[in-house]
């Protein structure tokens, strides 16, 4: 959760340097701005990942390469097919999201002008009122 972002984020940014619109953008979670019981872990990485692009987004701001992350609620993957049946009925009565629901977001982010920063999306379903 913490340490892909690093290292494929510290071999994008050679890539980034001089490019008009560079963007390097990362999924976090819902999980990264609030906790949850019994996910201490997972949102301590979370929130590692939003932290973390909030300083590289300072660092590298000024060379215009815009940093973001999207951070999604409650989202069918494969992933989460091996999952407690509670979590999969949570899931189900969330209506959670899909996969091609964070890519719109993301997509959006990525088709602003190059000086205009979508610095983070907080994306959900309706239904899920808490983390």
């Amino acid at each position: 959760n913490l340490y892909g972002v690093l290292h494929c984020t510290h071999a994008a940014i050679p890539l980034m340097r001089g490019r008009a619109g560079a963007m390097i953008s990362s999924v976090s979670s819902v999980g990264g701005r609030y906790g949850t019981e019994s996910w201490s872990v997972y949102s301590a990485t979370k929130f590692a990942v939003v932290g973390f692009h909030d300083a590289l987004r300072k660092e590298l701001g000024g060379e215009g390469i815009r940093v973001s992350v999207i951070e999604p609620g409650a989202v069918w993957t494969e992933f989460g097919q091996n999952v407690s049946e509670a979590m999969r009925e949570r899931r189900e009565s969330l209506d959670a999201l899909t996969s091609e629901d964070v890519a719109q977001a993301l997509v959006y982010a990525f088709a602003q002008p190059p000086r205009v920063l979508v610095e983070e999306i907080l994306i959900r379903p309706v239904k899920q009122v808490a983390p």
